[in-house]
């Protein structure tokens, strides 16, 4: 079994972030065979809303002139690892996190570690959400998950149903609509004003940033409510505009409310008897499964304050929606929040080693 100071599990934007900030005697665990293989598991046509500076890590810039593809962002985490010879073990599940007298014990499919603290930045959006109702559909009509759609390939012949109107849903909506009559159903989550891709749009991003990173906080009451709506309703559509989605012929329509004779239902009771595709564009849930730990709130989310768990010293989450900002599951928000939770856990390190010398 090997002893490390920090493991830190996932080696996403997030996990790389804590790594740049740790200084020595720490490892970063992935499932994943590359870096970066966390966004080239994404659709294919997935592009940020970010412009080079804004989705970028600390300590190396991305060699994009606009917003990064999925794979220009995969390929760029790749580079980030390799720039700062962080120690990346790929290819490593983590199976079970627990923790006893000699500290925590991080079980994986390529060994045991002991680690003094914990870093958990992995997880937080693998499991799919799908309403109950979605297994009452009938089987001849392909469902698929927005985590696990790639391209118009994936979709069977006929009508397809993207259920949820957010920014995936019309992505995926507006990319299906090329091959087969696309409805989408939904409450519209309402829109940025301007054309994030423009001249105007450039001139833009700066304020909304700076508002999503450092005003839309948890630590102000305009951010704290601005929070609440977005757990409560999500972010508007960024990039996409509801003229976008009306001019290329997608219909759109409520909720879908349930299931009758095997066909999807709406909210006012129309059955969709020609659908031959169901996409769910219905949000996901963390797997923190593997943690066997006291951390857990009645809501099954993790109890913290800034990712600092509340329970389990020596513990700690980086990459959480809303952890800390608007900001804080974006790249450039990551490394804001990987920056404190570091500071934090080099002082209880620090804290820990002298305590042992008074011995």
């Amino acid at each position: 079994m090997d002893r490390v100071g920090t493991v830190v599990i996932g080696a996403g934007q997030a996990g790389l972030a804590a790594g740049y900030y740790l200084r020595d005697d720490f490892v970063i665990l992935d499932a994943h065979e590359r870096v970066g293989d966390c966004w080239r598991e994404r659709y294919d046509s997935l592009r940020l809303f970010s412009l080079p500076r804004y989705a970028s890590l600390p300590g190396l810039r991305i060699g994009t002139r606009d917003c990064p593809t999925r794979d220009e962002m995969g390929d760029y985490l790749e580079q980030y690892a390799a720039h700062h010879e962080l120690p990346v073990r790929t290819g490593v599940r983590v199976t079970r996190l627990s923790r006893d007298d000699d500290g925590f014990l991080v079980a994986t499919t390529s060994g045991d570690w002991r680690a003094d603290q914990v870093v958990v930045a992995a997880g937080m959006h693998s499991t799919p959400r799908r309403p109950a109702f979605a297994d009452q559909l009938d089987p001849a009509i392909r469902q698929l998950h927005s985590l696990g759609y790639r391209n118009p390939s994936d979709l069977n012949d006929g009508t397809v149903l993207i259920v949820g109107a957010a920014n995936s849903g019309t992505d995926i909506a507006l990319e299906a609509v090329g091959h087969h009559r696309t409805i989408l159903a939904g409450r519209h989550p309402g829109q940025v004003p301007v054309d994030i891709d423009s001249p105007v749009g450039h001139l833009f991003t700066p304020v909304v940033m700076f508002l999503f990173k450092y005003v839309l906080t948890r630590g102000t009451p305009m951010g704290r409510k601005a929070i609440a709506n977005a757990v409560r309703n999500g972010l508007p559509l960024t990039r996409n505009k509801l003229a976008q989605l009306d001019a290329a012929g997608i219909e759109r329509i409520g909720r879908i409310d349930g299931v009758r004779d095997g066909l999807p239902v709406t909210a006012d009771g129309a059955v969709l008897d020609d659908v031959t595709t169901v996409v769910w564009c219905t949000g996901s849930d963390p797997d923190h499964s593997w943690i066997d730990l006291p951390v857990f709130g009645a809501d099954g989310r993790p109890r913290h304050e800034r990712g600092v768990a509340s329970d389990v010293p020596g513990l700690y989450f980086l990459g959480l929606d809303f952890q800390y900002a608007i900001a804080s599951a974006s790249i450039q928000g990551v490394g804001r929040d990987a920056r404190f939770l570091i500071s934090h856990l080099t002082r209880r390190s620090a804290d820990r080693t002298t305590a042992v010398d008074r011995r």
